[in-house]
């Protein structure tokens, strides 16, 4: 069944205030969100995770790895992913037990998505965890991706679509990693690729506003998970058109050898 967070109705419940910024959760529970007592997901199995995180000018997240697959997608502001300059929009992408940053707010801050198909119990920084993550190495391959940026469509640019514009992204992997953008007409419909090709998928409406199977029209920063088992999703363009961002994981299979 696909999950569906309408951006307006979330931000309004479920965003607090951090050390240096904003968290709002949009799917799923994460180690700040679980009730006492409560028992987190097994790792390895099918849990999306979606939250933004907003930071403030110059604010620092420390080089760390989690233990899950994860896309982050800059919806606002920039800076630095490690060695990675990145801006509105960008995709970065890295496998459970891949290493990276620091991550550095540029001077106007830094807001991301952070999505993730399989529970994670946290950052696990370095060089502290140092140990641990070479442990992992005999199971677990090192991989990171960045896309360029490219900001939304304005609403004079999705005025002027004379059809559906289907752009991809990072390549798709043998695994089923891949991201791309949908670029819709007024009123157009068009269908995401195949689910089962992958891990899942995760969908951002970036501009104008869209449904999702026979949803109410969500608003730009709406998000969705689409499972491996289900269909194609189908989306269905505003009166306005719309823009939305997919992003699909790897195959879970790939991390339990």
């Amino acid at each position: 069944m696909v999950l569906i967070a309408d951006s307006q109705a979330v931000r309004a419940n479920n965003r607090r205030k951090t050390g240096n910024g904003w968290h709002t959760t949009f799917i799923g529970k994460n180690r700040n969100t679980l009730q006492e007592g409560e028992i987190p997901p097994r790792s390895g199995t099918l849990y999306p995770m979606a939250f933004l995180v907003e930071k403030d000018p110059g604010a620092v997240v420390r080089p760390h790895f989690h233990e899950a697959d994860q896309f982050q997608v800059v919806v606002q502001g920039g800076g630095r992913f490690g060695v990675h300059e990145v801006n509105t929009v960008a995709v970065h992408y890295t496998d459970a037990w891949s290493a990276y940053g620091p991550i550095v707010a540029g001077s106007e801050g830094i807001s991301w998505f952070t999505l993730r198909n399989s529970w994670d119990r946290g950052a696990q920084y370095m060089p502290g965890a140092r140990a641990a993550l070479r442990a992992a190495r005999t199971h677990h391959q090192h991989r990171e991706r960045t896309s360029e940026p490219m900001p939304a469509s304005t609403p004079a640019e999705l005025a002027r679509l004379g059809g559906t514009e289907c752009i991809a992204g990072l390549d798709c992997s043998p695994d089923g990693l891949a991201t791309s953008r949908l670029r819709l007409p007024a009123g157009a419909c068009a269908l995401g690729p195949d689910p089962a090709t992958g891990g899942g998928q995760f969908w951002i409406v970036l501009a104008g506003e869209a449904t999702c199977e026979g949803s109410e029209l969500m608003p730009v920063l709406s998000c969705m998970f689409v499972p491996p088992a289900d269909p194609a999703p189908r989306f269905v363009a505003g009166p306005e058109g719309a823009e939305l961002l997919g992003m699909q994981f790897p195959r879970l299979a790939h991390a339990a050898h």
